[in-house]
């Protein structure tokens, strides 16, 4: 009964654990077979040669019965069977073990989770490292390779269990591979299990030796500590002084030296501190730091904290600034969270900036729910120091262009590949010979396809595909296209997402998706980009439900040489964005015009380049000098979204939006509306998913009716409803037509705005969802309903762009003739040189196509960015390797021109639409007169009286 008791809860461990990870996953859904048991990095290496593990007296060893020279002796079978077989035996013959040395053998597994484990309670401490070294192996039916992994289980007097993965390797039967690891715990469970696990049931786990060795001894409390440096702002920041300096906020506060019997005590120095009684989830520790933090710097908080009580194993502990200004305005700044457990003490991290000049300040810490304490062992605030940039990456050498596939081709058959899971690959004939599109576009001309493909049948699990590893192929941050032809066997029913995916340790990487509906081939394409190294990266295609046969043909993945594009791109730039231009003077004196000296020079370029602002943004004056010197759009974060401007039914906030208004008003900077609604459901105010219908129609009515009068001819668009392909809130509560009326209704209010459609993932090829396919139907089933959708919004949050992926949904989306802006552009990455070559991918892009009329940024200025590494402007103002890009390409898109007046009186040059101003030098006077060149085609003549 123990044991099917022990069974049953390891399972649903396994599945919660599945189901937090996949809510952390960003917008994608496939599911990455690595990780759908646990998550966490491993190292591995092959051993083909004889393992020396006979020993039973390994040095400090603390696995007993470690070689299994005593049979399963202190060993348990966990819901499966097992026995003890010599080397001699004749069993998996295949295995190269040495003579004389016996290995488990652990069969009749119906679970993933299912393996061996001994209790290991008595034999470990807290504070130390211990190291794993394990010899395994498979055996059964099994194709290619399966995945075991060490896990340590820890179970607590509250009967609550935790998982910790030690490490894990892949393994083929036909050879030992060893496994390993290491793992500490900082405070002591009740009881403490170690275990192996992890091949697909039915396949037989195979164990020869175990050694789990301590390596290094707990360190002392005093010498552990976080960053206390002397310039923290933080008084009595460790509790050395009790309580002093500290209150609770809406709760009372406590010291301790020890909480739980003695289980809890503090990760440094001699105390912590506890939130306790917390009616309300903003209930937590405060202190006040007003007139300890200057305006314009940038802080970083460095806090150690864990939760404890009311039954809550882990909850989302925030550290947050009320700020309160002279005219009593408040602001609340989030600037840190962690994921706390009750098990151990956790670092929280963060850096915040604040904009204007408070009156007031205080920090504090909130989030768990009601019941939950919080405790904080210490906490710091300081002056965050500035990192010296990253060096651009040595790319030199890159192999642009070159496919790190092995036998793509398929002419040594399957050679090189292999099945994930217990599937089958064939090879067939039949498939395109030529390359994809995409795929073309960046290879340029290229040897035909040889027209075999993989054929993957016998699939009982979405995962299920050929793979291929490429660790040692893939180099850091080099941008790689992905490439090929995708179809499906019959007996679908309905639609099927197939996915290129890679495995890089335990985190899924999406390689571009596309959706098959038909016996057809279809193009797949996407783009990745690994900076930080792996110790194992595997390919592998998926998607399709069990069952349903897949073919892959001519899988590419190649780095790009974005220098090659954007040469193209240039000559694209110019014929699109400029037009000939003839000056045409005249004099009184018409024969003292030949050979006068001009100067032509550009002051703005009249493309819309925006950003997306804040209302505390316009506090800070390097802001928005930045802002007013460099943009000419905006667009605000939060400020006009209804849950900010209708919180709570009938409490109304215009002021912020009021004040961003006027700036961009006195600043000349047209402003786009986003956005009227967002139609996924955990943007929608609470109190808005509870109306029934007739009140839920009441509140949309007067939502527009609010708006749109309020600000009739001040905006130039509006993201009506935003985000219509990845949510339906407003359609499933008041029906299909809700969506055209929404925009019909704005359009009577306010019919100077033009109307847009906004979503994400439409241009990178990575959701099927919105795809331009299926980006386009959305807009025609609008406009087929009287929906007067005046512009397509792409947001562009993106990740490793590659461009003729991005042309590629640009072409399908003009098709419709409607303007196309991107809404919400940033990219991100940990090297502000690659983030600079992915921002010139993407401004390069959108200049250089025609159905592209605006680029708005979503924010520049770090600190003030919805994702990390995104931003243009450090915290303090300094500009980055991206930001400097982004002003060379404007200066880039600037036309200048001089010379001389012709016997014609004119003078012509070829210049970007935008303004300009002309400078004349004549014998007697220096001119300068100001002009336009407008978008147009036809040469533009333009008349100057001198």
């Amino acid at each position: 009964m123990r044991r099917v008791s022990t069974c049953c809860f390891r399972s649903r461990a396994l599945k919660a654990h599945r189901s937090q990870s996949d809510s952390q996953g960003s917008r994608d859904n496939m599911e990455d077979p690595s990780t759908s048991s646990v998550s966490g990095g491993f190292h591995s290496e092959n051993s083909n040669k004889d393992v020396n593990s006979s020993s039973n007296s390994i040095a400090g060893n603390i696995i007993l019965n470690h070689d299994f020279s005593g049979g399963l002796l202190s060993w348990h079978p966990n819901c499966c069977d097992g026995f003890v077989v010599s080397a001699e035996s004749g069993h998996f013959e295949a295995l190269l073990a040495k003579s004389g040395s016996r290995y488990a053998v652990i069969t009749n597994r119906k679970e993933l989770w299912q393996g061996l484990e001994q209790d290991i309670t008595s034999r470990i401490s807290p504070g130390s490292t211990y190291t794993v070294s394990a010899h395994v192996g498979v055996s059964g039916s099994l194709q290619g390779f399966a995945n075991v992994q060490a896990t340590l289980k820890s179970q607590y007097q509250d009967s609550s269990t935790s998982y910790l993965l030690i490490g894990r390797t892949s393994v083929s039967k036909d050879q030992w591979q060893k496994l390993e690891g290491k793992f500490s715990l900082s405070t002591m469970p009740d009881r403490v299990v170690f275990y192996l696990e992890g091949p697909s049931p039915g396949v037989d786990l195979l164990i020869e030796s175990v050694v789990v060795t301590c390596s290094s001894e707990p360190t002392s409390r005093s010498t552990r500590s976080i960053c206390t440096e002397d310039d923290n702002i933080i008084l009595n920041p460790a509790f050395e002084d009790g309580l002093n300096n500290w209150s609770g906020r809406g709760c009372k506060i406590l010291l301790h030296d020890s909480m739980g019997n003695g289980k809890i005590i503090p990760m440094t120095g001699k105390f912590f501190a506890s939130a306790t009684e917390r009616s309300q989830s903003w209930n937590g520790i405060q202190q006040e730091i007003t007139g300890r933090v200057q305006r314009k710097l940038a802080y970083e908080v460095n806090a150690a904290v864990r939760i404890f009580g009311n039954n809550v194993t882990n909850a989302d502990v925030r550290a947050t600034l009320w700020v309160q200004a002279s005219d009593l305005r408040e602001q609340y700044i989030g600037i840190a969270n962690v994921q706390a457990t009750d098990k151990d003490w956790v670092q929280m991290h963060g850096k915040f900036l604040i904009n204007g000049s408070p009156s007031r300040v205080v920090v504090y810490l909130e989030g768990p729910p009601p019941g939950t304490d919080i405790l904080l062992n210490s906490l710091v605030l300081k002056h965050a120091e500035k990192i010296p940039p990253s060096p651009p990456p040595d790319i030199e050498k890159a192999p642009f262009g070159v496919n790190i596939i092995a036998n793509s081709n398929l002419n040594d058959g399957t050679n090189g590949w292999f099945p994930l899971g217990n599937c089958t690959l064939t090879v067939g004939t039949g498939s395109p010979h030529i390359l994809p599109p995409m795929a073309r576009d960046s290879l340029g001309p290229h040897e035909p396809l040889s027209g075999s493909y993989i054929l993957v049948t016998k699939r009982t699990q979405t995962w299920m595909g050929p793979a291929q590893m490429i660790t040692d192929k893939v180099k850091l941050y080099l941008t790689y296209q992905v490439s090929a032809w995708v179809r499906i066997g019959p007996g679908a029913t309905g639609p099927q997402n197939i996915n290129v995916a890679l495995g890089v340790d335990s985190q899924w990487v999406n390689g571009g998706q596309v959706e098959v509906n038909d016996d057809r081939w279809h193009e797949i394409g996407g783009s990745f980009r690994i900076e930080k190294q792996p110790d194992k990266v595997m390919v592998y295609v998926q998607g399709p439900a069990p069952g349903v046969d897949m073919m892959v043909a001519g899988l590419q993945i190649f780095p790009v040489n974005r220098q090659t594009r954007f040469r193209h791109l240039k000559n694209q730039t110019d014929k699109i964005r400029k037009r000939d231009v003839t000056l045409k003077f005249s004099v009184s004196d018409s024969g003292s015009l030949p050979g006068t000296f001009l100067r032509v020079r550009q002051t703005q370029n009249s493309f819309p380049f925006g950003s997306c602002m804040m209302r505390t943004n316009i506090d800070n004056e390097d802001f928005v000098d930045f802002f007013a010197k460099n943009f000419n759009w905006a667009v605000f974060g939060n400020e006009l979204k209804w849950y900010w401007t209708e919180p709570q039914q009938g409490n109304f906030n215009y002021r912020d939006a009021d004040e961003l208004l006027n700036f961009c008003t006195n600043q000349n900077i047209a402003v786009r509306g986003h956005c009227i609604f967002w139609e996924v459901e955990n943007t929608v105010q609470s109190w808005i998913r509870v109306l029934n219908k007739t009140d839920l129609m009441t509140a949309v009515q007067n939502r527009l009716t609010g708006l749109l009068t309020r600000y009739k001819g001040k905006f130039k668009h509006y993201d009506v409803n935003n985000e219509m392909m990845h949510g339906s809130f407003y359609q499933d509560h008041l029906g299909k037509d809700i969506r055209a009326n929404m925009f019909k209704t704005a359009n009577k209010l306010d019919s100077s705005a033009t109307l847009f459609v906004n979503d994400y993932h439409v241009e990178d090829g990575c959701d099927t969802r919105s795809s331009p396919e299926k980006y386009i139907e959305h807009i025609l089933d609008l406009q087929e309903q009287g929906a007067p959708v005046g512009g397509i919004g792409v947001q562009g949050h993106i990740d490793s762009p590659v461009g003729p992926i991005i042309c590629s949904a640009l072409d399908n989306l003009g098709i419709l003739g409607l303007p196309i802006w991107f809404t919400e552009l940033d990219v991100s990455s940990n090297n502000e040189h690659v983030r600079a070559d992915d921002l010139e991918v993407m401004l390069r892009e959108a200049f250089a196509h025609p159905a592209v009329d605006g680029v708005m940024l979503w924010g520049f200025w770090e600190l003030f960015m919805s994702r990390d590494n995104s931003h243009l402007v450090n915290a303090e103002g300094d500009l980055n390797e991206a930001g400097i890009r982004y002003l060379a390409l404007k200066q880039e898109w600037l036309s200048h021109a001089h010379g001389h007046i012709d016997d014609q009186g004119q003078f012509g040059f070829r210049g970007f639409q935008g303004t300009y101003v002309v400078e004349v030098v004549t014998r007697s006077k220096k001119v300068s007169t100001t002009f336009v060149v407008d978008k147009g085609e036809e040469p533009l003549v333009v008349s100057i009286n001198l």
